[in-house]
Parts: C-alpha cells; sequence; structure tokens
C-alpha cells in the first residue's frame, strides 16, 4: 500500500489564502471607510447595476477579498517579515489602484480611463492604505495560522 504526500507548499496554500484573504477583508474594511466618506462606496455599486450603499460594501469587500487571496498567492515567497509584506502590499495597492480605478471601473461604467484628478489621488491614498493594511494583517496572520 502507498500512502500520498503532500508537498509542503500544497499544504501551505490554504494557510496563504486565509492570511491573504482576511488581510484584504481588513484593508478593505478601512479603504471602504475612507470611500464611504468621499460618497464613492455607491459607485462601486454601480458595477453590478444597483447604487445603494450596502451592495457597493458587498462589492468592495468581495473585491477586496479576491485580491488579498492573489495577494497571498503572488508574493508569499516575499512576504516573509512585516516590513516586506507591508511594501508589496503597498506595492500590490498601487497595481490595483491603476488596474481597478484608474481602467477598470472608468471602463466598466462609460466614463474616461486615466482620468488624474482629485479624486484619482485620494482613491491612490486608499489603495495605499488597503495595501499596507493587507500586508500588515498578512504578515501577522500567516504565522498564527500555520503553527495552529
Amino acid at each position: 500500500m502507498t500512502t500520498a504526500s503532500t508537498s509542503p507548499a500544497i499544504t501551505a496554500l490554504p494557510t496563504r489564502l486565509v492570511a491573504g484573504v482576511a488581510g484584504g477583508l481588513a484593508g478593505g474594511v478601512m479603504f471602504g471607510i475612507l470611500m464611504q466618506m468621499m460618497n464613492m462606496i455607491g459607485m462601486v455599486a454601480m458595477l453590478v447595476g444597483s447604487d445603494t450603499a450596502a451592495v457597493g460594501w458587498l462589492v468592495h469587500l468581495a473585491i477586496s477579498a479576491f485580491i488579498g487571496a492573489t495577494y497571498a498567492l503572488l508574493f508569499a515567497h516575499w512576504a516573509t517579515g512585516l516590513a516586506p509584506a507591508a511594501l508589496l502590499g503597498m506595492g500590490y495597492g498601487i497595481v490595483w489602484w491603476v488596474l481597478g480605478a484608474l481602467l477598470l471601473m472608468p471602463a466598466t461604467l462609460g466614463m474616461p480611463t486615466f482620468t488624474f484628478n482629485n479624486t484619482a489621488w485620494q482613491s491612490l491614498m486608499g489603495h495605499l492604505i488597503y495595501g499596507l493594511v493587507l500586508g500588515i494583517v498578512y504578515a501577522l496572520l500567516r504565522p498564527r495560522l500555520r503553527h495552529s
């Protein structure tokens, strides 16, 4: 009888994903509060044909969890300490600012893309805060999950 062995990388994948999703949701809540204060959460709801804040929050948090999971998949090898994880998170926040806020969201809503106005710069700050929180929560949570 043979037994299948599971590689450490495959075993660590769920731990990384949980830490990434948790970090993404924590960053999403922080960023969402800022978006709510700037009356921007309704625009997120428009991505799914709604204009309510509740739908905007659900969509925003779903996107935040997805980005957190992809962060975990892409950067786990390098996000091993607090500072590298935070810096990678902020860099990834900038990537999603360009992809999401400057390109995909406005294109989906029929608005001009790559518009650099006051709202865009506020969005950059939100994405940087999101990435910072994502990286910090990921770095703090992943070792705890691995040893539980």
